[in-house]
């Protein structure tokens, strides 16, 4: 069963968690209120931060900042993701995120964005192996938090590559690896390789968080077995589904009204967190993922983000639900951006 699995502790450096199933960092989505959001419903064992960037994460003000921004009592279990290519900047920034109590950093060299990447920061720097094995050598040696590493098979498909990359993070002082089995050119565009996450498993002693097209119950099933990967990494899903967690460990049961009170909530909760224009956006990029779980969904969505306002997006939520929209058991793919 898969909850048997997933509520077991697991060690990470010096710290323990209970629970094997985390939220991916993703980059304009694991933000302030959709974690709050996952919280509330609970079964997880770690939340990750969006991407932030390390240049100005050490001179954030965290009570204005639209990114770099916590709940205190997420800290125990919540990871602050970072991109940079510079050494000295990624420890500076390292160095704030222990500071703020932190679980722990977690450093990207998986983002093929190509904003990201024309930085020489995200998955380019796994053009430049020996410059990501010293970023991560020089973070683990200035901080005594747990460093994560997120990365992916590289720009060519050569597991090998991806093999010699987790042996290199873990020589440099890696505690753990979050591995999405794609090549950077591909983004999405084509399924994962998990059988290049088993590879990476058998190569290195430390923690291996599989990621990638993990939708269903079924499918972390699989992939545990087909892998052996200490724990599931799981990103777009959960912005579909913020109860996910709760329902694979907690034995959750959604209601019929899940979905309705789920947006709903999820205003509420913007609004705590941002000025009404900054709610809006951010529920706007929110909705393809949870329009994602209906049959016709793609209708829905150009429904429900005709607004200026969160009191138009409450207006368009229960404008669509006076007539329960049909549900698919796996979200649509093509709505996640």
């Amino acid at each position: 069963m898969l909850s048997q699995y997933l509520l077991q502790n697991l060690t990470i450096k010096n710290r323990t968690i209970n629970n094997r199933i985390v939220l991916a960092p993703m980059a304009g989505l694991g933000h302030i209120a959709l974690r709050q959001l996952i919280s509330e419903f609970g079964g997880f064992g770690l939340l990750f931060t969006g991407m932030c960037s390390a240049k100005t994460v050490p001179h954030e003000n965290s009570n204005t900042s639209l990114v770099f921004n916590w709940r205190q009592e997420e800290l125990k279990y919540l990871v602050c993701q970072i991109f940079g290519s510079d050494p000295d900047t990624m420890v500076h920034a390292a160095q704030r995120i222990e500071k703020e109590s932190f679980f722990g950093v977690d450093l990207n060299f998986g983002c093929s964005v190509a904003a990201i990447c024309k930085k020489g920061c995200g998955a380019a720097l796994l053009k430049h192996p020996s410059l990501a094995s010293k970023i991560v050598k020089s973070v683990r040696e200035s901080v005594s938090i747990p460093v994560f590493v997120k990365f992916r098979t590289g720009w060519d498909n050569n597991p090998q590559f991806a093999v010699d990359m987790a042996k290199r993070f873990e020589d440099a002082g890696a505690d753990a690896l979050t591995f999405h089995p794609r090549i950077a050119p591909d983004r999405r565009s084509r399924p994962p390789q998990w059988e290049v996450i088993k590879l990476v498993r058998q190569a290195v002693t430390i923690p291996v968080f599989g990621n990638g097209n993990i939708f269903q119950a079924k499918d972390g099933i699989k992939m545990i077995d087909q892998t052996s990967c200490q724990g599931l990494s799981v990103g777009r899903m959960a912005v579909a589904r913020p109860w996910i967690f709760a329902q694979w460990t907690k034995g959750f049961s959604p209601g019929d009204d899940i979905f309705y009170t789920t947006a709903m909530r999820m205003t509420v909760i913007l609004e705590m967190h941002y000025d009404d224009h900054f709610a809006v956006k951010m529920f706007k990029k929110f909705a393809p993922y949870f329009c994602a779980n209906f049959k016709f969904g793609h209708q829905i969505l150009k429904k429900l983000i005709r607004a200026q306002t969160m009191k138009d997006i409450r207006q368009n939520i229960d404008s669509i639900f006076k007539f329960t929209p049909e549900i698919l058991s796996r979200p649509n793919q093509n709505l996640f951006l």
